[in-house]
């Protein structure tokens, strides 16, 4: 997917979203900007963006890792703590994979009983 990523002529395609559904993009736009308020949060801005970078990182979405790192970094998050995010999403994928591996045997096991 990243073969594809285009940080400034990607942007450019939000016109069809202002053209076609205005209405929907600003609604977005509203909740984005009140998720990410720099105040008024109980978890603190920096925090909210490593999670959306570890978030990026699980759903493999290189424009939310692209402005979110780039958020978390400009909210005060270190290439340490980048890093720690990195590996949560990690971890948690991985662990998604051990989770769902179980499944496997158990929908093997139900193909003996049949």
């Amino acid at each position: 997917m990243s073969d594809y990523f285009d940080r400034e002529a990607d942007r450019t395609y939000t016109r069809v979203y202002k053209n076609e559904t205005p209405d929907i993009l600003k609604a977005f736009a509203a909740f984005d900007e009140t998720v990410f308020a720099s105040e008024g949060r109980a978890i603190p801005l920096k925090f909210r963006e490593l999670i959306a970078v570890a978030v990026g990182i699980t759903t493999q979405c290189v424009y939310c890792i692209d402005t979110h790192s780039q958020r978390a970094v400009a909210a005060g998050a270190t290439e340490q703590e980048l890093a720690e995010a990195a590996w949560v999403a990690t971890a948690i994928r991985a662990g998604g994979g051990f989770a769902h591996g179980r499944l496997a045997f158990k929908f093997g096991e139900a193909a003996h009983s049949h």
